[in-house]
């Protein structure tokens, strides 16, 4: 290929370089320059253009993304046609994806011309999930470096889906005497969840005494059900081989494989089979007890693994060490926190951006990803909350991704509420799940709301945190004027009553509920007063106008 200035008398034919106007026409950089072209270049003065020539033995940059992207290609993945030198692939399924880091980075290392970048090797994907771009930097490259970049990835499926089973689950809890019988219910919801994510379903579920000889007969029970996968999640976490979970694995006829992993939250996992017939075994699994709580741990890594259908042993585990120290779980009893015994612990409050809305009446615009001062109204809401507020989630629902894709490097968490349509309650309460079990209280801020102040926020958490935690903190609402406003600021305690509101009125019906709870915060800030709802409000308050209803 050759690449300069081009005459405009030579240039018919050429790839334009840039893209330029004439004779009222954009003519975008990436034309092939026909006639016609030439002609409006001409008429606009311009009588030399920065184009690209092919040579013989060149390859166009779609061709090339093509041919580079269905050599990655592997089961489960679609290419979408290469357009401006770009071929996306997606993934077809819903399941664990599998990338050959070795021969990418072979095929990345050929020339600079091709580049391939891809998700992180072995996350869950959904089907219509993006997994890959491949992107051709210039015009056109020689066909002998397109077959270069592809030979170490030709038919290796070095990008591949391996979709999750729909696997029937057996689960199991014990108890100890004298502990609290909730204790051996806590962490079943989690894994009901989390089974059911994965396409799964759990058929039989038992509550045992933390003994080897019942805990022993529960499993023999659970497999003769025709599960094909059991998992013990015991009263006390494994501490050893001989432990009773193991030790009841080995009573009712099966093996340990392996116990322990380099994943923290999640060490303390087993990972175990047991085998009816030389045909067939059923992977047992010793849950850790991090995943009692909904985060993401060690034990994740596994299942997702088990569901793919992908080994799960001594070797695959042990090779998760790297990348393996996830967030912390703060409710573990030994969480990585390094505090005097006894000292007391500071307030801990967490954010949640409610951005799943629909915007119905900005018509066919998604009013978060209007700009405020060139940023997406959401990632300005996002920015100034994390001024404030480390820990920010962000609840997603229409155009999720999108939106997810406009905080994204803000080092936010992203929560999607699949039923976002069922209303306002619905994300809130999807929020507030998501939690960790030591926030002590959530800061609700919508993310139609850019004009709120930081300084704002901090009246809120100084009000929260100046209470007595022995008289209960008080839910904390801005006013202004004597006008109520948002974010509102809620204790933990009202979280069980936030997660079963139904409809489109938010938290409102709760504040009433409780108005003697309720701290009221004066503020000198109409932001807190000011949502957007139609693009007349957006182009009044980026005018600096005040809102319709102040």
């Amino acid at each position: 290929m050759r690449f300069g200035v081009v005459p405009l008398a030579e240039a018919e034919g050429a790839i334009l370089a840039h893209t330029l106007r004439a004779g009222g026409r954009v003519l975008k950089k990436g034309r092939r320059l026909d006639a016609e072209a030439c002609a409006l270049l001409a008429g606009a003065g311009i009588d030399a253009v920065m184009a690209a020539r092919l040579e013989p033995g060149d390859l166009g940059e779609d061709e090339v993304a093509r041919r580079v992207a269905e050599a990655l290609a592997g089961p489960a993945v679609r290419v979408a046609p290469a357009k401006t030198g770009r071929a996306n692939l997606w993934s077809e399924a819903h399941g664990r994806l599998e990338v050959d880091r070795a021969a990418i980075d072979d095929l990345n290392a050929v020339h600079e011309a091709i580049t391939v970048a891809t998700l992180t090797p072995g996350v869950a994907v959904r089907a219509g999930e993006m997994i890959a771009t491949v992107k051709v930097i210039p015009f056109a490259v020689p066909e002998a470096i397109v077959a270069d970049a592809c030979a170490p990835v030709a038919g290796s499926g070095a990008l591949r889906v391996m979709p999750f089973r729909a696997l029937k689950v057996g689960v199991i809890a014990t108890w100890l005497a004298g502990q609290p019988e909730a204790r051996s219910a806590q962490g079943l919801d989690a894994l009901d969840a989390r089974v059911r994510a994965l396409g799964g379903g759990v058929v039989i579920t038992r509550r045992v005494p933390h003994a080897i000889g019942e805990l022993g007969a529960a499993l023999a029970e659970v497999l003769a059900a025709g599960v094909e996968l059991a998992l013990v999640l015991g009263a006390s976490a494994i501490v050893d081989r001989e432990d009773v979970v193991p030790a009841a694995l080995v009573a009712c006829g099966g093996r340990v494989l392996h116990f322990g992993m380099p994943v923290d939250p999640g060490n303390l996992i087993l990972i175990g089979e047991h085998a009816a017939d030389a045909a067939a075994s059923v992977p047992v699994i010793g849950v850790p007890s991090c995943a009692r709580s909904p985060k993401r741990s060690g034990f994740d890594l596994v299942l997702e693994r088990i569901f793919a259908g992908l080994p799960v042993g001594a070797r695959e585990v042990m090779a998760m060490g790297v990348g393996g120290l996830l967030p912390e779980i703060g409710s573990r009893p030994s969480a990585r926190e390094d505090r005097p015994e006894g000292a007391a612990r500071s307030v801990r409050v967490a954010a949640l951006v409610m951005a799943a809305g629909s915007s119905r009446r900005m018509g066919a615009v998604n009013k978060l990803l209007a700009p405020i001062d060139g940023v997406p109204m959401v990632a300005r809401v996002v920015a100034r909350v994390r001024e404030v507020v480390p820990e920010v989630l962000v609840v997603t629902g229409h155009e999720g991704d999108t939106v997810a894709d406009a905080v994204a490097g803000l080092g936010v968490e992203r929560v999607h509420n699949a039923t976002h349509l069922d209303g306002l309650a619905s994300s809130l309460a999807a929020g507030v799940r998501a939690l960790d079990e030591e926030v002590d209280a959530v800061l609700v801020c919508l993310g139609d709301m850019p004009w709120v102040k930081p300084e704002t926020l901090r009246a809120l958490l100084a009000t929260f945190a100046a209470f007595d935690p022995h008289d209960g903190r008080p839910i904390c609402v801005p006013t202004c004027a004597g006008k109520r406003g948002n974010p509102v600021l809620w204790p933990r305690r009202f979280f069980a009553e936030i997660e079963g509101l139904t409809g489109d009125v938010g938290a409102r019906e709760l504040l009433a509920r409780h108005a003697d709870a309720v701290a009221m915060v004066a503020v000198e800030d109409p932001g807190i007063l000011w949502d957007v709802d139609t693009e007349a409000a957006l182009e009044r308050l980026a005018r600096g106008g005040a809102h319709e209803d102040t």
